[in-house]
C-alpha cells in the first residue's frame, strides 16, 4: 500500500510544472475550457494580465469600459451558451464595481466566476491603497467566495470555484487573489473538482414524491403549470413539452422561463406576474392543481401571498430545497434536477385533455387581445408604441433572435410580445432588475452565440447607465443590434407616479442627448425612427445588417404597460387598462 502511494505521489510530481501563481490562474482557466474573459486591468491584478498577454492565442480578453459591464457581459455569455462566464478586475474600486453584476447573477442563478486582485498578504487590514474587503462585501451575493493568500492554493480553489458556480443551482463565485500569491511560485498540477464535502448540488429524486405528484396530476380537473428558468438551467425543455402535451395541461412562464417552450405552442398560455397575461394570472386562482417547475414564487409572480392559489394543491419541482415552502405552502415537493425528475414523472402521468379548462384560457385571451394586445401591436393612434416595435422585430427575425432586454416598461413589453422558437433566447435581469444590464449582456450573448442574431431592447434611461460599452462593440466590430425605445422618461417609474402618486412626476423626465450621434461617434451605423411608415423598413434594414446597428425609436411619452397587478394586490385583481 505504501509503495502504491509513493508511485501515485511520484506520478503527480512528474506531471507538475514550476510556475508563478499568475500563470497558474491562466492554466486553471484553460483547464476549465475557458476561452473568453471580460475584465478591466489594474495594479493588484496586473501579474495575471501580464500572463494573459502570453496566452492571447488561447484565451481572449475583452476589455469592457467599466467593471460592471464585465459582469453583465459574462452573464449574457453564460445565459446563452450555458457555460460559466468569467469576469476579472483589480482590487478596491475595480472589485466593488463588480458587485451589482454579481448580485444580479446570484438572484438569477447565473454561473459566473469573478477573479479579483488584492493587495499583498502582509498589507491586508492596513487600509493599503485600493484595499477593500471584497470577500466580506460579496459574501451575501455570491454562492461561494474565497481569498487566496498563497500560490499553492490556486489550483484547488479555482477548480472548486468552477465546480460550485456551474453545479446544482448555478450562481456566481468570487476568488480574491493577493498580489504576493500571484508573484510567488508553486509546483502546478490541476485536477477538476467533482465534489465538495457538505455540498450536495442536486438532491436525489424521491420516487414517492414523484408518485404523489403524478396522482395529483392524473386526478386534477384544472391542472396548471407555471415554469421558470430552472427548466432552461436543467436542460429540461423537451421533458416540459412532453408533460404538457401528454397530460394536456396549460402552461405559463415567468420572465426567466420565457423561451423554454415555443411561445406559439397551443398549450403555452403566456406570462404570469405583475405585467403578465390576463388569463394566466387570473386562472392561477381557479386551478385545482398548480405545478410549479423550476421557479421560486417570486413576489412579482404571486402578488399578495394571502390570496395566491389558495384553492390549489401545489406541486413544486425544485432543485434548491431552500426555495420549497419559503413563500408558498406546497402539497408535494419534488426535489432534484428538473430534467431528471420530469423524466421520472412522465411514465406515471396519464394521457389526458382538458378542453373545458383550456377554453377558459381562450376566453380570457380574447378579452385581453380585444382590450389591449391589438392596440399595442397594431395601433391606430399617431404615436409609436413599444409593442409594435417588438412585433416588427419578431417578423423580421422569424422569431429566431436572442432578445436581451434592460429593465423597465420596454422589458415588460419585450417579455410579453417577443416570440421565440428556441431556448436560451430571452436574456434579461429578473430578480434584481438592474438598469444598464442589456447593452453589456448583449455583447456577451453575441459572443456566446455568434451564429444567432442578438437584439438589445433598451430604454433611454438604462441605456445611459452603460452606454460606454459601445466602445467594445466598435473595437471588436460585434454585430449586435441595439434598439433604444426612447420616451424621454424613466417610463416605469413615471407610470407608477401616474397611477399611485397622483401624477407627481418627481425626477422621471429625462433630457436626453442625440443617441444617433453618439453611436456614430463609435462608428456604428445608426438610424432614428419617429414615424410608423418608416418603422418596418428600418427594422428590416437593421436585421439584415452584418455589422453593428443602432436604432432609436421615438415612442409615446406616456404610454403605460398593462395588464398590471399593483404591488400587494391579488393577481386576480389585475388591471387590464
Amino acid at each position: 500500500m505504501e509503495t502504491l502511494k509513493a508511485q501515485k505521489k511520484d506520478k503527480k510530481k512528474s506531471t507538475s510544472i514550476r510556475i508563478t501563481g499568475a500563470e497558474a490562474i491562466i492554466h486553471c482557466l484553460l483547464a476549465e475550457g475557458v476561452d473568453l474573459i471580460y475584465g478591466y486591468p489594474g495594479g493588484a491584478i496586473m501579474p495575471v494580465y501580464d500572463e494573459l498577454y502570453k496566452f492571447q492565442d488561447k484565451l481572449t480578453h475583452i476589455l469592457t469600459r467599466h467593471e460592471q459591464g464585465a459582469t453583465h457581459a459574462a452573464q449574457g455569455y453564460a445565459r446563452v451558451s450555458g457555460r460559466v462566464g468569467v469576469a476579472m478586475a483589480t482590487s478596491g474600486p475595480g472589485a466593488t464595481n463588480l458587485v451589482t453584476g454579481i448580485a444580479d447573477a446570484q438572484i438569477d442563478s447565473t454561473p459566473m466566476v469573478c477573479i479579483t486582485g488584492q493587495v499583498a498578504r502582509h498589507l491586508l487590514g492596513s487600509d493599503a491603497f485600493q484595499e477593500t474587503d471584497i470577500v466580506g462585501i460579496s459574501t451575501p451575493v455570491t454562492k461561494w467566495n474565497y481569498q487566496i493568500t498563497r500560490a499553492e492554493e490556486i489550483p484547488e480553489i479555482m477548480a472548486k470555484a468552477f465546480y460550485i458556480a456551474r453545479s446544482g443551482r448555478p450562481g456566481p463565485v468570487l476568488v480574491d487573489i493577493t498580489k504576493n500569491a500571484q508573484f510567488d511560485e508553486l509546483d502546478f498540477t490541476y485536477e477538476k473538482c467533482t465534489g465538495v464535502r457538505s455540498y450536495k448540488p442536486a438532491p436525489d429524486p424521491d420516487i414517492t414524491a414523484i408518485e404523489k405528484a403524478a396522482e395529483l396530476i392524473n386526478n386534477a380537473k384544472k391542472p396548471y403549470i407555471v415554469f421558470g428558468q430552472g427548466v432552461i438551467l436543467g436542460e429540461a425543455e423537451e421533458q416540459l413539452k412532453a408533460l404538457v402535451e401528454k397530460a394536456g395541461i396549460p402552461a405559463a412562464w415567468t420572465i426567466l422561463g420565457l423561451s423554454a417552450m415555443d411561445t406559439d405552442h397551443p398549450l403555452n398560455m403566456g406570462m404570469v406576474g405583475m405585467h403578465g397575461n390576463y388569463g394566466p394570472n387570473v386562472l392561477t386562482n381557479e386551478c385545482d392543481v398548480l405545478i410549479a417547475i423550476g421557479m421560486r414564487f417570486d413576489d412579482r409572480v404571486t402578488g399578495n401571498l394571502e390570496t395566491y392559489a389558495k384553492q390549489a394543491k401545489v406541486i413544486h419541482f425544485e432543485i434548491d430545497p431552500a426555495e420549497v415552502n419559503k413563500n408558498v405552502k406546497v402539497e408535494v415537493a419534488v426535489l432534484g434536477n428538473a430534467k431528471q425528475t420530469l423524466d421520472l414523472l412522465l411514465p406515471l402521468v396519464n394521457k389526458n385533455e382538458h378542453k373545458e379548462w383550456l377554453a377558459e384560457f381562450d376566453k380570457k385571451h380574447k378579452i385581453e387581445y380585444d382590450t389591449l394586445i391589438e392596440k399595442d401591436i397594431h395601433p391606430t393612434k399617431p404615436g409609436l408604441t413599444m409593442g409594435e416595435v417588438i412585433e416588427q422585430i419578431n417578423v423580421a427575425s422569424g422569431h429566431k433572435a436572442v432578445i436581451v432586454s434592460d429593465v423597465g416598461q420596454h422589458q415588460m413589453i419585450a417579455c410579453r410580445y417577443a416570440k421565440f422558437k428556441q431556448t436560451k433566447s430571452n436574456i434579461t435581469s429578473g430578480g434584481l432588475g438592474t438598469m444598464g444590464f442589456a447593452l453589456p449582456a448583449a455583447i456577451g450573448a453575441k459572443m456566446g452565440a455568434m451564429d444567432r442574431e442578438v437584439v438589445a431592447i433598451i430604454g433611454d434611461g438604462g441605456y445611459q447607465m452603460t452606454i460606454q460599452e459601445l466602445g467594445v462593440i466598435f473595437q471588436h466590430n460585434l454585430p449586435v443590434k441595439i434598439v433604444v425605445l426612447n420616451n424621454d422618461h424613466l417610463g416605469m417609474v413615471r407610470q407608477w407616479q401616474e397611477l399611485f402618486f397622483e401624477r407627481r412626476y418627481a425626477s422621471t423626465v429625462m433630457t436626453n442627448p442625440d443617441f444617433v450621434k453618439i453611436a456614430e461617434g463609435y462608428h456604428i451605423k445608426s438610424r432614428r425612427v419617429v414615424e410608423r411608415s418608416k418603422l418596418k423598413e428600418a427594422v428590416e434594414e437593421m436585421m439584415v445588417s452584418k455589422d453593428p446597428y443602432f436604432l432609436e425609436v421615438r415612442v409615446e411619452k406616456e404610454d403605460n404597460v398593462f395588464p398590471m397587478v399593483p404591488t400587494g394586490a391579488s393577481i386576480s385583481d389585475i388591471i387590464l387598462k
